[in-house]
């Protein structure tokens, strides 16, 4: 599919709505559409995707800003036309390639009203692609913009539901107030939520950003981590059996072990065996990573440091311990800690930990854990966080769908089916 983006500044402008106009570029070119930024300032950023500078797409372009000094002064001078009409002329030939076009905030606020109406034109021309209004600010519900918006076109536009047009908002919110001022029922209004990009947010080391794009670490919860050698005395199979009991709970548990086999230890080499014979058994090979286990000092500490920020629960079922540096670890990550009742780790964790019985029930260790996090209310916002809004998360579940249904002729519904992006053709 030829997608065409368009708003008055992209990356790396800094802004919130160029951010997410990135991330959409990103998602749907890794999907496999053509995508094609069209922006008054910004550069080529995203690999795979194009750029197509537009002076006159600027607010801050000098003809676009004396014009803007009129209209807030609720004058229409002859400005209008021309810088409209050259604008039409210009983007005349990106919108006849293009499949769908989505302008963000540009039906929204009065910062370049010329560009408001050349799209309002060319969206309503017999030709024309599908098209779609991604709404971030609302100029006609915010007190900082009202004294320049006035009665009539082209201010109008900003309320108006343009025919045949998708109309998408970032929140609820925003969906009530674009339906109030346009009278478009709400339902008639897609909502689609901004996501956060985990890894830049975390400032994750660069090897930890492959290890989440070869593994589904990010769709996990609650993801329990075990920085531990692979030796019995870690009880580790505890921990995979939690994970089937959490599954079987309905939730998307996983977890990683972080550290290394002894390669010459012939005990410690059936155990490796053994575990990953028991994680076949109960059909949880696409939960359970053994990320240190090929590595003869385990995995680095930057990777290792990352998974404390990236876990829900630090998880010790160990049989015995000396001290429990993980637990200090933890508790300076501010990680929840669910371990085994050992003096060594109730005498570095105190009251901070969850304590168990290394030979408990699995299904009763399993509904400590989730009592643990459900208690925890900002680990359960970090979970809900990794889970929902990632901006793969959200290109996966809103982005990308909305993409083939704006196509389609067929957005509008709020409740689409969850589809798996495919290369388009």
């Amino acid at each position: 599919m030829r997608v065409v983006l368009i708003h008055h500044a992209a990356p790396p402008v800094v802004g919130g709505v160029e951010r997410v106009l990135g991330q959409h570029a990103r998602l749907m070119a890794d999907a496999g559409h053509t995508v094609t930024i069209v922006a008054g300032r910004g550069t080529k950023a995203e690999t795979g995707v194009g750029f197509l500078h537009m002076p006159l797409v600027d607010t801050q372009h000098p003809s676009v800003t004396e014009l803007g000094v009129a209209l807030a002064a609720g004058r229409v001078p002859p400005s209008f036309g021309r810088i409209r009409d050259r604008l039409v002329a210009d983007l005349r030939a990106v919108v006849e390639w293009a499949d769908v076009v989505i302008a963000h905030n540009v039906g929204s606020l009065n910062k370049n009203l010329a560009l408001t109406a050349a799209l309002h034109q060319l969206s309503q021309a017999e030709s024309a692609p599908a098209f779609a209004l991604w709404h971030h600010d609302l100029a006609w519900t915010l007190p900082h913009y009202r004294a320049s918006l006035h009665d009539g076109p082209p201010w109008d536009l900003l309320r108006t539901a343009w025919p045949g047009v998708t109309q998408v908002a970032i929140s609820q919110v925003r969906r009530r107030q674009l339906a109030s001022l346009t009278g478009l029922a709400e339902d008639a209004i897609t909502v689609v939520p901004n996501g956060i990009d985990v890894a830049a947010m975390l400032r994750l080391d660069r090897r930890t950003r492959t290890i989440l794009r070869r593994t589904r670490l990010l769709d996990t919860e609650p993801l329990l981590l075990m920085p531990a050698r692979i030796l019995p005395r870690k009880n580790i199979e505890l921990g995979l059996r939690v994970v089937a009991a959490l599954r079987a709970m309905g939730h998307r548990a996983g977890l990683v072990v972080t550290g290394p086999g002894d390669p010459h230890d012939p005990d410690a080499l059936a155990y490796r065996s053994s575990l990953l014979e028991l994680r076949d058994a109960l059909e949880i090979g696409d939960a359970v990573w053994f990320l240190g286990a090929d590595h003869e000092e385990g995995l680095p500490d930057e990777v290792v440091a990352d998974l404390y920020a990236l876990a829900d629960v630090l998880f010790l079922p160990s049989r015995e311990e000396g001290f429990g540096i993980p637990v200090l670890e933890a508790l300076l990550r501010r990680t929840p800690i669910v371990c085994s009742e050992l003096p060594a780790l109730r005498e570095v964790a105190g009251d901070a930990a969850t304590y168990i019985d290394p030979d408990a029930p699995p299904e009763a260790v399993a509904q400590r854990i989730v009592d643990r996090v459900t208690d925890d209310a900002p680990a359960r916002r970090s979970m809900r966080i990794r889970r929902d809004s990632s901006w793969e998360e959200v290109g996966r579940r809103h982005v990308l769908p909305l993409l083939r249904r704006i196509e389609e002729g067929t957005a509008g519904d709020d409740h689409p089916p969850v589809a798996t992006p495919g290369r388009s053709t």
